[in-house]
């Protein structure tokens, strides 16, 4: 798949890394500003199952 990608950006080889580099800052960015808060109620963070101070071992 990445040699696909690399094979179909144009320009040399620092334009291609440069190109990809972008690619992939852009690929984070929509993860963090889009899918991570999208999916982030859908996700088990607040199950926790640690006991609280009057459980446990002490």
């Amino acid at each position: 798949m990445y040699g696909w990608i690399w094979r179909h950006l144009p320009g040399n080889t620092l334009v291609r890394a440069v190109l990809a580099l972008l690619l992939v800052l852009g690929v984070v960015y929509v993860l963090f500003q889009y899918v991570f808060p999208w999916a982030e109620p859908l996700l088990p963070f607040g199950d926790v199952t640690v006991d609280g101070p009057e459980g446990g071992a002490g």
